[in-house]
């Protein structure tokens, strides 16, 4: 089953994301080919990270939510907000 994962920065922790960036990769490379898509949303300046969406494949919802608990980010505090939903691929390129 697919999942989304929509997490929302902390106010001023822009330091916290880059220090934690590289274990963060580490998670989602160990994830494999169930991680399907993946990257950070920009605040309006389109260059500066405020949170991080993705969509990935689990056995359920709690396994799910499991997961995207246990990413670096969310252990450094980095997170106001993460949302973790069933998603169903309708339209677009293939996943």
């Amino acid at each position: 089953m697919l999942f989304i994962a929509h997490c929302t920065d902390k106010a001023d922790h822009l330091q916290v994301r880059l220090d934690t960036r590289p274990d963060h990769l580490e998670f989602l490379k160990a994830k494999g080919d169930a991680l399907k898509i993946a990257g950070p949303t920009l605040d309006a300046d389109g260059e500066t990270p405020n949170g991080s969406l993705l969509i990935f494949e689990d056995k359920d919802l709690e396994a799910a939510k499991a997961w995207a608990a246990s990413d670096p980010y969310a252990a450094a505090g980095l997170f106001e907000n993460v949302t973790v939903k069933p998603w169903k691929h309708a339209i677009g390129g293939g996943l």
